[in-house]
């Protein structure tokens, strides 16, 4: 264990909190108006459901550690629809910067994965016996 995988055990358990209160935050809100939402911003309605699961599922799997170069992946495609179609009309400081910051450390993970505390990590190992 050393500085750097603490630091990547502290990054990927906040970036998988915070997925994860983005994607329960659209289902108690109600997927059908979070996909009303995307029509009227020109993207298909279904994407709600898509993106807010890969949020979720997504989210709960970073935390544990689980497929996280793959989370990172799905992560990173849905900040940069976000930036692209939502944040960058509104410019850095209040608008894409937030995301900006998510898809670096989402970024991270896809090229690193997780070692610390990580299922992919022990599942490796016992693989590797």
């Amino acid at each position: 264990m050393n500085k750097q995988d603490i630091g990547a055990l502290l990054l990927r358990v906040v970036l998988g909190v915070i997925f994860i209160g983005h994607g329960v935050s659209k289902f108690q809100d109600g997927i059908g108006s979070i996909a009303g939402w995307f029509d009227s911003i020109g993207l298909p309605g279904f994407l709600a459901y898509i993106v807010a699961s890969i949020e979720l599922i997504g989210g709960i799997a970073m935390l544990i550690g689980l497929g996280t170069r793959v989370v990172g992946g799905l992560f990173v495609l849905v900040l940069l629809g976000a930036i692209v179609k939502v944040q960058l009309a509104t410019g850095f400081i209040g608008g894409y910067a937030y995301d900006l910051a998510l898809l670096a450390i989402s970024a991270y993970f896809l090229l690193n994965g997780s070692k610390l505390y990580s299922l992919d990590y022990y599942i490796s190992k016992a693989k590797n016996k």
